[in-house]
């Protein structure tokens, strides 16, 4: 190996020991490593650089505002909750959520499947009492081990689909030719993950417990007439074990009930009361069939979907002190609603109207994210502070949101667009149909993830033409003689170890060349051979560098690095002996 090689190989490995032992972020790390690269000459900038032009970041850049568009409608709350259920353990809630998005991925692309569910899950957990470091993971491994199952699963399969048909000038691969393998290793990829991830997940809960938080509020919702809600009972309509929160009664027709039953029946034009911390009234807002109580928020300039909430409290100098809210005309004044009131830690119980302005009231307010912007220095009030995520869901819009992912994922499974263009377009209709606003749509994308995947791609790149992946693989391959079962193997670990370093795609092109001529020197069928790297280059369950939704899911689940060692190292083990030995069976050499 040259000089440019081995300096290739001295930045992985100080660029894998600061991914273990050191803080700081996945992304600030890897972009450090292509700056040594590129200062040393290793690689230009546009070879360093090449991976954010890639289609494929672009691609994922452009689904999140896709999967932002059907979060805000609610769209996939609406169809996953009924699977989802409300399990009564963690190991249910893994299998719940695991086998459909298995299923799922194995006929739409994993990375957006990923993106949709993410706050999806983490919603669920947080109803559920179930730490989101008990899913994440899971999540990822299950949309892998789905994707391994057809040809569109994964846009690794599609990849060294394509380079098996340049090299052959052949038809290529049916689109279900490697279900057999991909069924198998996925049922025992997530048996495994249900049978060891209660000890090898960690059980993190959020720095800040919303469980523990003193600010506690009286807030009433009233049940929309005809709406999904009106007919179902508290049980059925997930109202019973909200966290941080609870029924206190209902007021229906003037009759008041306490206590109320999980199998009371909900109304039209119920007003339920609701006592609880300030973030499970967030997830009250995105309940489809609950509005807020109190007339006044209907009175307000703008859409609700353009709303959120705000906490404010209230000023010596605010010029509604010792008036009811009402006499104030706090609304008309400040273009606000109030939807409860604390006052010194203590919820108040009384009608919004009714209540006599103090200085020291903690209001929750509901009104334009502008709101802020407009009092923060103001005297009226001590101190302003919106609630991130606390804005109602279109649901109205949730059948359009819908509708533009079938479209998206039948322009590109048919073939009749590619990815990148199919979710461009189903972008661009998210925006144009209102499912969510521009600005909306550029802060859903996660710039950390897409520089991490950008500058992984480069490093793959510094690998290649520095010579030092080429040596790497032909050493390994020398080491199986003429043994097309052991060449398989090291093949696959070859394939694997490169995954975990970059990443999938990056690994199957660097290694479908080296494949082809094993193949063709030992004189065997090639195809356990391009099987297995499809397998090799998506099962990268080790590092959070092995698939880009490992890093979809890092934050979400509060993970480290390690965590993914742990639980996913035996997995690479598990799914590559598993391969190995049936790939042969199934296409003999």
């Amino acid at each position: 190996m040259g000089t440019d090689a081995w300096v290739t190989i001295a930045a992985i490995i100080g660029m894998l020991g600061l991914l273990v032992f050191s803080p700081i972020a996945v992304d600030l790390i890897l972009v450090g490593t292509i700056a040594i690269l590129f200062t040393a000459g290793v690689v230009d900038a546009a070879q360093a650089f090449s991976g954010f032009s890639n289609e494929g970041v672009l691609t994922v850049a452009v689904l999140f505002i896709v999967a932002h568009g059907l979060h805000e409608t609610g769209a996939i709350s609406f169809i996953v909750g009924p699977l989802l259920g409300r399990p009564k353990s963690v190991f249910m809630a893994q299998a719940r959520m695991m086998f459909p998005v298995a299923a799922f991925s194995a006929f739409v692309n994993n990375t957006p499947i990923v993106a949709m569910m993410v706050p999806v899950i983490n919603d669920w957990s947080k109803k559920n009492g179930i730490s989101p470091s008990k899913l994440m993971i899971p999540l990822s491994y299950a949309t892998i081990l789905g994707g391994a199952c057809t040809l569109v699963g994964t846009s690794t399969n599609l990849i060294v689909n394509g380079l098996l048909m340049n090299h052959t000038r052949g038809p290529g691969l049916s689109m279900f030719a490697i279900a057999p393998l991909g069924a198998i290793c996925a049922a025992v990829g997530l048996i495994y993950i249900l049978a060891v991830s209660r000890w090898l997940l960690p059980d993190r809960k959020p720095p800040i417990s919303h469980l523990s938080d003193p600010r506690e509020y009286i807030v009433e919702m009233l049940v929309q007439p005809g709406s999904t809600l009106d007919g179902k009972t508290i049980g059925q309509a997930g109202l019973r074990h909200l966290p941080g929160m609870y029924l206190v009664e209902i007021q229906r027709a003037g009759e008041i009930l306490p206590a109320v039953a999980p199998d009371e029946r909900l109304r039209g034009r119920d007003r339920l009361i609701f006592a609880g911390v300030v973030e499970t009234v967030v997830d009250l807002r995105k309940i489809r069939g609950l509005v807020p109580a109190t007339d006044q928020v209907f009175k307000i300039n703008g859409p609700r979907s353009q709303r959120c909430l705000i906490e404010a409290v209230v000023s010596d100098s605010h010029p509604g002190l010792g008036k009811t809210v009402r006499d104030g005309q706090f609304r008309t004044l400040y273009n606000a609603a109030i939807i409860a009131v604390m006052q010194h830690g203590e919820r108040l119980r009384m009608k919004i109207g009714d209540v006599v302005l103090q200085a020291g009231h903690t209001l929750l307010l509901e009104a334009h994210p502008s709101f802020v912007e407009q009092h923060r220095n103001s005297r009226d009030f001590f101190l302003i502070s919106p609630l991130e995520g606390s804005a109602p869901p279109r649901h109205d819009r949730a059948w359009a949101s819908l509708a533009i992912l079938l479209g998206m994922v039948i322009a590109a499974g048919t073939g009749f667009m590619s990815m990148f263009n199919a979710s461009l377009i189903a972008a661009g209709f998210m925006i144009v149909t209102r499912c969510c606003t521009a600005e909306d749509a550029r802060r859903s994308i996660s710039w950390q993830v897409l520089i991490a995947i950008g500058a992984s791609l480069g490093i793959g790149r510094a690998l290649d033409v520095s010579g030092a992946a080429d040596a790497i693989s032909q050493s390994l391959i020398a080491m199986a003689g003429n043994k097309p079962w052991l060449t398989l193997a090291i093949i696959y670990l070859a394939t694997m170890l490169f995954t975990e370093v970059l990443t999938n795609n990056a690994a199957a092109v660097l290694m479908f060349p080296l494949a082809m001529s094993s193949a063709e020197s030992l004189g065997v069928s090639y195809l356990p051979f391009i099987i297995a790297i499809m397998i090799a280059a998506s099962a990268g369950f080790a590092t959070p560098l092995g698939y880009q939704t490992h890093l979809m899911v890092y934050g979400p689940g509060s993970y480290r690095y390690t965590d993914f060692i742990k639980i996913g190292l035996p997995l690479d083990i598990l799914v590559g002996i598993v391969t190995v030995a049936i790939a042969p069976l199934l296409w003999p050499f």
